[in-house]
């Protein structure tokens, strides 16, 4: 049995017990109001049936339903409003337009018991409210939150004692207030309910908490789209992305990475779905590690004394913006490579061309991570580079992705 399941059936006893207290208080002390709560606290049973059911209806996968029945959750919640409804109508029934007379000897006797019922009503609803925020139960908040109606009705119901011993009718009064908040319950949990029966979208806070992990991945270049949808406690989310990768291999490996940051960051997420397509570069960006002459290609990458950084047309090699930037890590003791590494990409770098390759180190797995290009390349200065860029023709000996 899941945890889910016992406070289902936890909620089952509690409102058989309240049922039986107030029915049992309300012959005593000859309360119709009493009559009235009673048959509120029996809509909250069959409430916390529906509850239950809902619970291991909802597990459920199957060939037809291969996405799971999560939303029969929300459509007890749903129901769930529906019973808080009928609880309000109860009262104001009862209470309004039925007569009744106290026994004022046995008031408080009803009284001590009716505040029991109310410590009994506030303690489990709290229970349930915070085990079903921890768990993502809608069904399990939404009957909590039931549950609360029954104790606020309660103390209309007190008040009405209250006022019998010393001949005062504040039942009516009261009885007004409290009818209100179930009402105001109800119609809470029937919008959420109905909200995601209806499939709207996820809450701003956690579209943005998505958004931002994906951005921050180095491999995203940008997001087309974002949209996500509750289904019971559980969460679909959908993505439609550009990618600096040019191989599925690579995009596969920068999807499943985000998918991953995604199901770490944000709880209960049963599907993620993105869809990624290659960034169409209309130019490249190309970084070339020098020597103090600016001319001679440094075969030492992390202490480079400056790096030519340039950026090319892709269709015809027009030369658009060149520079020669200063390594502003050539003397750092460790990690210099990495740092440089990601220095090229604040400047946009998406291409390096260097006498020697990355293999198992620092540079090559930042460098693969963001989906940068690295040149091998036999040519000792950088004119030579800058001739082939121009005639857009490759120099380099082999690729690595």
């Amino acid at each position: 049995m899941t945890r889910k399941e016992k406070i289902g059936f936890y909620s089952i006893g509690v409102n058989v017990l309240l049922v039986v207290l107030k029915g049992g208080l309300a012959v005593l002390s000859g309360s119709v109001a009493l009559v009235a709560d009673a048959i509120h606290s029996a809509t909250d049973v069959i409430g916390s049936i529906t509850v239950l059911a809902g619970i291991k209806i909802s597990k459920r996968k199957s060939k037809h339903f291969p996405y799971g029945l999560y939303k029969v959750e929300n459509f007890v919640s749903l129901l769930t409003s529906l019973f808080i409804f009928l609880a309000g109508y109860e009262i104001v029934k009862t209470v309004f337009f039925n007569p009744f007379t106290l026994k004022r000897e046995y008031l408080p006797y009803a009284m001590g018991g009716l505040v029991a019922a109310m410590a009994i009503t506030f303690a489990f609803s709290r229970y349930e409210l915070r085990q079903g925020t921890a768990i993502g139960s809608p069904s399990l908040i939404a009957d909590a939150k039931h549950i609360r109606t029954d104790m606020m009705s309660s103390c209309v119901i007190l008040a009405g004692l209250v006022g019998g011993l010393f001949g005062l009718d504040l039942d009516r009064i009261a009885a007004i207030v409290v009818v209100l908040l179930v009402f105001k319950a109800g119609a809470g949990i029937f919008a959420d309910a109905f909200r995601v029966l209806l499939d709207a979208s996820l809450d701003f806070k956690t579209l943005d908490q998505v958004k931002t992990i994906i951005l921050k991945d180095p491999g995203v270049v940008a997001i087309n789209g974002l949209w996500g949808r509750n289904s019971g406690q559980y969460k679909f989310i959908e993505a439609d992305i550009i990618i600096k990768a040019r191989n599925l291999e690579k995009a596969h490996l920068v999807s499943r990475r985000i998918e991953k940051h995604i199901r770490e960051a944000v709880a209960h997420v049963d599907h993620i779905l993105i869809h990624y397509a290659p960034q169409k570069r209309e130019t490249r960006t190309v970084a070339v590690p020098l020597k103090k002459d600016h001319q001679g290609i440094s075969e030492h990458f992390g202490t480079a004394p400056c790096f030519y950084v340039a950026r090319v047309r892709e269709r015809d090699g027009v030369l658009l913006r060149e520079a020669y930037e200063t390594n502003p890590f050539a003397g750092e003791e460790k990690g210099k490579g990495i740092k440089v590494s990601e220095w090229l990409l604040e400047k946009g770098v998406d291409t390096v061309y260097s006498p020697k390759g990355f293999e198992g180190k620092g540079p090559g797995y930042v460098f693969s991570d963001a989906g940068v290009d690295i040149m091998l390349t036999e040519n000792l200065n950088l004119q030579e580079i800058q001739e082939d860029l121009q005639k857009n023709k490759g120099v380099e000996m082999d690729r690595l992705n």
